[in-house]
């Protein structure tokens, strides 16, 4: 019989606050056995702006999973994004020495050792050093050199900083609730998991995760990260200009643009675009409405293009863009991707998971669903060190100020 463990994931986004607990067997494979959704208060485009807000949200999503699941959230996978998160891609060359010049997993720890030692200023930390690829004595493309024999081991590494104070401050809101963190994971890296096949990744893919606050990028080829970029340009921006364009209470547009909302308005046959739409006891035109939200979207996907490091985007991405996010659920936003492009362009959800998933089924929650993924497949090898000794005794005190406070 396999042996199964618990994971848990927390995406705390600029919107919404989504804790997602599941079983993970010997095999990989992964159960989704709790699920607790809130709004998010607190944050803005993927920062903490209000700690006591932001904790409040978190834990009453952790409640809720834990009531769904019947466990206890100990630790978890926890998301990060926001606009001070940076990339660079990095070298790291290192001659293997031995008489059998065998390349062994201690020379795969000593050239990503090189490859990291890049200058980090003071006020940032490294969060994710991931390798491209390999080459053996010249012999580019190779995934895992281990048991391979040569002189010279190369490797490709992309390499991510975050600003230390934003993550301690999300870092702080998670462990005021007495939960420890597995790994802070970026949060396209964890979408990519849910939405993108391998196909995708090695012909060449860009994933655009467009949410509340920002729209996360991701560039994969040959079957690895190749570029990441953060936009704090997404669907707020959206509801915001349909409020102030219609003279909207903000509440009111955010419904009406979930509700009515299209980027390509000339193909859908259900409405007249001389129809007045109504919400709240607010009514307006539904051909403004559209105007106003596929002017933004355009913006969006046309910035997503400028963030992308090749001009020439047909041939750094044949596979074209997947789009994922709440925000992607827009009527129409691939067919207007399809129309700048001229490429490729799908709404990716989170599909290969059992267990309670109705609700995740949505390109919303492919973050959610990705941590747990991304921590299925990397258990046991955490990228960021949040702290020493101080750090854990400062967790144990908050744990026991939330069992007994």
């Amino acid at each position: 019989m396999k042996k199964q463990t618990t994971l848990a994931s927390i995406d705390v986004g600029t919107t919404k606050v989504c804790t997602t607990m599941a079983e993970v067997n010997d095999g990989g494979d992964v159960r989704v056995v709790g699920v607790g959704v809130t709004p998010c208060k607190g944050l803005h485009k993927g920062l903490v702006v209000n700690i006591n807000d932001a904790r409040e949200s978190i834990h009453e999503s952790v409640r809720k999973a834990e009531q769904a699941s019947n466990y206890k959230v100990e630790s978890a996978y926890v998301g990060v994004t926001g606009r001070h998160i940076s990339s660079l891609n990095n070298r790291g060359v290192v001659a293997i020495t031995r008489n059998d010049r065998l390349v062994r997993p201690d020379d795969l720890k000593r050239v990503l050792q090189c490859a990291r030692s890049i200058e980090v200023p003071r006020d940032r930390k490294l969060l994710h050093i991931i390798p491209r690829g390999y080459a053996v004595d010249g012999q580019v493309g190779v995934k895992n050199p281990v048991g391979m024999h040569g002189f010279r081991l190369d490797v490709e590494t992309h390499i991510i900083t975050a600003a230390i104070t934003s993550v301690q401050n999300l870092v702080k809101c998670i462990r005021g609730i007495g939960i420890d963190i597995e790994d802070l994971v970026l949060e396209p890296l964890a979408s990519s998991e849910a939405v993108l096949t391998e196909d995708e990744k090695q012909v060449g893919v860009v994933l655009a995760d467009i949410g509340g606050g920002t729209t996360d990028i991701a560039v994969f080829r040959d079957g690895s990260i190749w570029h990441t970029a953060i936009l704090p340009v997404a669907g707020y921006q959206i509801t915001r200009d349909v409020a102030i364009g219609l003279g909207l209470p903000f509440d009111v547009a955010e419904e009406m643009k979930k509700r009515y909302g299209s980027v390509m308005p000339i193909y859908e046959s259900r409405m007249e675009t001389a129809t007045t739409i109504s919400e709240d006891g607010h009514g307006v035109s539904y051909q403004d409405l559209c105007d106003i939200i596929r002017a933004r979207a355009e913006e969006i996907i046309r910035l997503i293009l400028l963030e992308l490091p090749h001009s020439e985007y047909e041939r750094l991405a044949p596979a074209g863009l997947v789009l994922t996010g709440g925000s992607s659920n827009l009527s129409g936003v691939a067919a207007l991707g399809r129309d700048i492009l001229r490429l490729p362009v799908r709404v990716g959800s989170p599909t290969a998971m059992q267990g309670i998933t109705d609700t995740l089924h949505d390109p919303a929650y492919a973050t959610s669903v990705g941590l747990l993924l991304w921590g299925a497949r990397h258990k046991g090898t955490q990228t960021w060190k949040v702290g020493g000794f101080g750090a854990r005794l400062l967790h144990l005190v908050s744990r026991i100020k939330h069992l007994f406070g």
